[in-house]
């Protein structure tokens, strides 16, 4: 042990033996106490001791939400391993390369990714795959044909440990690996706790993905509040709309494009247009991925919907400025405060600016990650004397609640995903015919925003954008793909050389098709 770390009693056990059975989890066919998640958790921390997997070793997981993929994030714990959740929606070329990247020893899957999972071994030969079994019923479950190592499993949680490492986009053009350690969890979970309130009763619905940050936390704080969360294996509006009114759900967190549906959806099964509320029962509908548009939250707050939107991203633990309920209409639009542990400040060009005044969003505290794995230049350009340089753009009212103006300067939000443009001129600059490539966001009904993509070719080499989108196709994943690329003479730039993509959307008159 680390002389200088604080340990903490492991959170699942200490739930499971002050509420054995008061319901953790449930899905569609399955439901657990917390005396029964501790019990598969203890399994499969043993079944995967038997093959092998020590303390800090890097455990990539591919599957859907679900009860295996909880409980593979508490036997992860209780070997000090650490998780690596993937992210399904990218393509074989994009995983191989984070399993790379991130020296990965093993990848765990369900039955739903199994093909992928076999094409990523062919590929890396040197990384073990294992099944898990999708349905969890009594002993069936975990790993397939797998025996139980007769180990020691850790009982406390070193707060300086690593619990996982998430990929989040970047800026050159490839993804960042975010350490996130148990103390970053620990401290998010009570910042968000003081701000919202707790209650014994409380139930999180968990329908956004388990490999985002989001998705993940809910499933960190359910065991330190030792409240139950009803598991969504992808995101439905009915079948939203139905928990919420029939499994007493309190909490769901969301983002604008799911709030959207849910309204709807909410709206065509009452014919009630833009007048149905939800039950008493909800009390927070925490909103993220970016700023919400004005008429949602007006909507909202017609029906008296609890909306609490909340800033974060991947670095900062999920939430780090939150609207308090009692805000929710006197500052409509808002992020809120900072949450108890995190410390906030707007600089522009290295100063810190007046209320009202718009700049750079810098955080700080311990629910901010140490840095990237791997890429100590990176996190030396991230953070500035423990100052986390998010990149995004907002300011402080006068009595200091965050409005964020843009989710960074080039960031695309697409239906709640961040798509940096960078990555997608990378893939685009790799076809042997594009001299050049610029990529901006361009509005969108239904998703928020799209990638449209415009490129130079070389002399004397000639493409279709037809081809080039079938290129795009087969190298990112389909929500990073470019609604449309269009060939021009030239990129807008700056003196020294800068592509300028604010310039970008003017090209669309002088664009050949």
């Amino acid at each position: 042990m680390n002389p200088t770390s604080i340990y903490l009693p492991d959170w699942l056990t200490h739930s499971a033996q002050n509420h054995p059975d008061q319901l953790a989890l449930k899905d569609q066919h399955t439901s657990w106490s917390f005396a029964e998640l501790d019990r598969q958790a203890t399994r499969m921390a043993r079944q995967l001791a038997s093959v092998g997997i020590q303390a800090e070793e890097r455990i990539a997981l591919l599957a859907a939400n679900g009860l295996s993929y909880v409980t593979c994030v508490h036997a992860l714990t209780r070997l000090g391993a650490i998780l690596v959740p993937l992210n399904t929606r990218l393509t074989r070329d994009e995983l191989c390369w984070q399993l790379r990247d991130v020296r990965a020893t093993l990848l765990l899957h369900d039955d739903t990714w199994a093909a992928q999972a076999h094409e990523i071994q062919q590929a890396l030969p040197e990384i073990i795959c294992a099944t898990l079994e999708e349905q969890a019923y009594e002993d069936e479950l975990i790993i397939a044909q797998q025996v139980e190592a007769a180990v020691t499993l850790r009982t406390l949680i070193d707060l300086d440990a690593t619990q996982a490492i998430m990929y989040t986009s970047g800026t050159t053009g490839h993804p960042k690996g975010a350490i996130i350690t148990y103390g970053m969890q620990w401290w998010n979970a009570i910042g968000s706790a003081l701000n919202l309130g707790h209650r014994g009763d409380d139930c999180w619905l968990a329908c956004m993905p388990f490999f985002h940050i989001g998705g993940l936390s809910i499933l960190m704080r359910s065991v330190i509040y030792g409240i139950s969360v009803i598991i969504h294996q992808k995101f439905d509006a009915l079948a939203v709309n139905r928990a919420i009114r029939e499994e007493r759900v309190t909490i769901i967190s969301v983002v604008a494009i799911m709030l959207q549906r849910m309204l709807n959806a909410l709206d065509a099964e009452t014919g009630n247009a833009h007048g149905t509320q939800y039950p008493a029962t909800l009390r927070c509908v925490l909103l993220g991925g970016g700023p919400a548009p004005q008429p949602l939250l007006e909507d909202c707050a017609s029906r008296a919907i609890p909306v609490v939107q909340t800033y974060g991203l991947t670095e900062a633990c999920s939430q780090a400025v939150t609207l308090a309920p009692e805000d929710a209409l006197r500052k409509l639009g808002s992020a809120g405060r900072p949450l108890a542990p995190v410390q906030l400040r707007i600089l522009h060009d290295g100063q810190e600016v007046l209320a009202g005044a718009s700049g750079e969003i810098f955080l700080k505290g311990p629910t901010i990650t140490p840095g990237y794995a791997g890429q100590p230049e990176a996190t030396a350009q991230a953070l500035r004397d423990g100052w986390l340089a998010t990149g995004d753009l907002g300011y402080l009212d006068s009595e200091g609640y965050l409005y964020v103006l843009d989710r960074r300067s080039d960031l695309i939000i697409s239906g709640g995903e961040n798509v940096y443009p960078a990555e997608i001129e990378a893939m685009l600059l790799s076809h042997p015919a594009v001299a050049e490539a610029g990529v901006c966001g361009q509005g969108d009904t239904q998703w928020g925003q799209v990638p449209i993509a415009f490129v130079c070719l070389h002399t004397q080499h000639t493409v279709t954008s037809t081809a080039l989108m079938e290129y795009a196709t087969q190298r990112l994943a389909r929500y990073k793909q470019p609604r449309s690329i269009h060939i021009v003479a030239q990129l807008p730039r700056n003196s020294s050389g800068k592509l300028l993509r604010r310039e970008l959307p003017k090209l669309l008159l002088e664009a050949q098709y």
